[in-house]
């Protein structure tokens, strides 16, 4: 899967085929029998999340690892961090705006600075006039 997402990135028509070898492994999985408590806790997990962990494989463009919500949930913890806790409902709602934005453009290649600078409210009309 990781050689199909290097060589052809995250798309669905790609990854598809990929879909025959996780049933396979996952009956695989089910049907192991292991001895040690790690590799017991793995298989639980494996088996709960299983119709989670594989969404990458049936959508265009959904990363195969967490790493863009963990980037996000730290920008988050690291303002919790400068504010000292102190938030309102209204803060919040403002800074996950923003935050938002942020990722999106820096995930698109893009400037936040240039897209506020622009006045542009659409970021769709953003992205398209610098691509």
């Amino acid at each position: 899967m990781i050689a199909t997402i290097d060589r052809f990135g995250l798309k669905k028509y790609r990854l598809g085929k990929h879909k025959p070898a996780v049933k396979e492994f996952l009956m695989a999985l089910s049907d192991a029998k292991y001895k040690t408590e790690a590799a017991k806790h793995y298989r639980g997990r494996f088996l709960k999340y299983e119709e989670k962990l594989f969404t990458f494989l049936d959508h265009d463009g959904v990363p195969w690892n967490n790493n863009n919500a963990e980037n996000a949930v730290k920008l988050f913890a690291s303002r919790r961090k400068v504010m000292g806790g102190q938030f309102t409902e209204r803060g919040i709602k403002e800074y996950l705006l923003l935050l938002s934005l942020y990722q999106t453009l820096r995930y698109r290649g893009l400037s936040f600075w240039k897209f506020l600078l622009s006045g542009e409210t659409d970021l769709a009309a953003f992205t398209a006039k610098h691509r």
